[in-house]
């Protein structure tokens, strides 16, 4: 991951983007690239333009990595983090085939 971040920041910097990039502006950008994958799929999913989606989530990715990268968080402990609280919102014996939200488990 840190030769895409520093691809990013490379591609960012000789653009002077560093300025547009705040954690308001990255986190925004996310739920706008979001939005735009989520629109391969507003009609119809059965002919979805799989070369759009790839490229959307490309954009997502990057967004996020940049906000990553802004915090300084490290990718591998905030997902082994998240992965940690959601094995004790989600226990298997209460939730396995079930898509309930924790609390209703």
């Amino acid at each position: 991951m840190d030769d895409i971040i520093k691809r990013l920041r490379k591609f960012r910097d000789e653009r002077n983007w560093a300025q547009f990039h705040t954690a308001d502006n990255l986190a925004k950008s996310i739920a706008l690239e979001a939005a735009e994958l989520l629109e391969n799929y507003q009609w119809d999913d059965e002919t979805v333009d799989v070369d759009n989606v790839k490229e959307e989530l490309a954009d997502i990715m990057s967004y996020c990595l940049m906000m990553i990268d802004h915090y300084g968080f490290d990718l591998t402990t905030i997902i082994h983090d998240k992965i940690d609280k959601n094995e004790k919102k989600y226990p298997v014996d209460k939730a396995y085939g079930k898509s309930d939200k924790y609390h209703k488990l």
